[in-house]
């Protein structure tokens, strides 16, 4: 039988998280369990476009972390009522690795009472209801598996965040697909609460495992990680695919449509047109929308004299209206 290592900690940081997985996929030999947490966030797949999966001005503004994994799939939302659990181990390509990995957790959850069982390509369902999504990836002879938990999750900022811009959008991003999610808190209805729910987990790890404690090198070379890669823009949304985007609305100007090209998260080929009435070449202004990133913040900045070019204009109520 395989030893495995537990790993656990009280660090919520998103950046350091996701990048501790990719350390220990490719600079670790041992096998790791790993359960943590995150603060709020959003995270993304690694082939997908995140200004077509998330509301970006929303999460800038709340606080909420939007981070690119390893991994394919859809986008998720984490906060601290989300136990997120990794497995990394060798790479069996004659197992279901997706039955494989999430055996543990469904049989923990039958400890609580809960009939789960796995279903359609990486989920765990409760009475139909998802509670689990799961990705993977593979990296030499070794793969990583990880899932999401709902436990307490806040499923109205889920549904918010979740919610992208108000901009139609051409590009090869995977789109993530929606599903009716519960949280096991409301399953169970016996007042456990997000840290009792952990410890359980993690006890039930306990049992099989031998536990292990980052040391200061293994946080010195994730901290690089976060650093280089994991906390940037380019990675995180500048990584998203190269796109034509449209965006039309009705103002009491009239009607305005923006078109323009994104590529690593920044607008290019910016044109403005509709039925509004112009005092001068709105030309100049699609201009100062080129070079900017695809966010509320930026594209009000570059909007911020709007009404010199269009009559009655706003361009602080065009941003919002983009960026619902």
């Amino acid at each position: 039988m395989e030893k495995f290592f537990l790993l656990t900690h009280d660090i919520h940081d998103p950046f350091f998280n996701i990048a501790s997985e990719e350390y220990l996929l490719k600079e670790r030999k041992e096998n790791f369990i790993y359960i943590w947490v995150n603060s709020p966030a959003v995270i993304i797949g690694q082939n997908q476009n995140a200004m077509q999966e998330v509301n970006l001005s929303l999460a800038i503004e709340n606080g909420i972390k939007v981070v690119r994994r390893l991994t394919g799939g859809g986008a998720v939302y984490h906060d601290l009522g989300n136990i997120c659990y990794t497995v990394i181990a060798p790479y069996d390509q004659t197992a279901d690795n997706y039955k494989k990995f999430t055996a543990p957790l469904i049989a923990y959850l039958k400890t609580l009472g809960l009939n789960a069982e796995f279903a359609g390509r990486n989920d765990v369902l409760v009475g139909g209801k998802k509670i689990s999504g799961n990705a993977q990836t593979i990296y030499n002879d070794r793969i990583l598996h990880h899932g999401t938990l709902l436990f307490d999750t806040d499923l109205s900022v889920l549904g918010k965040v979740l919610n992208p811009a108000k901009i139609k959008m051409e590009s090869k991003g995977i789109r993530s697909a929606s599903a009716r999610v519960v949280n096991v808190k409301e399953l169970l209805n016996n007042g456990t609460t997000a840290t009792v729910f952990y410890r359980g987990l993690c006890d039930f790890f306990r049992r099989t495992c031998e536990e292990y404690e980052f040391s200061d090198k293994d946080i010195a070379a994730i901290n690089e990680l976060v650093k280089n890669k994991y906390s940037t823009y380019e990675w995180n949304i500048g990584s998203s695919p190269k796109g034509k985007n449209t965006f039309t609305e009705r103002f009491n100007f009239g009607i305005i449509t923006i078109t323009f090209d994104t590529e690593n998260g920044v607008i290019s080929n910016a044109e403005i047109y509709g039925d509004f009435f112009a005092l001068k070449n709105v030309k100049p202004l699609a201009d100062k929308l080129n070079g900017k990133r695809l966010i509320k913040q930026d594209v009000a900045a570059a909007l911020s004299d709007m009404e010199e070019y269009i009559r009655y204009a706003n361009g602080l109520a065009v941003a919002e209206k983009m960026f619902p």
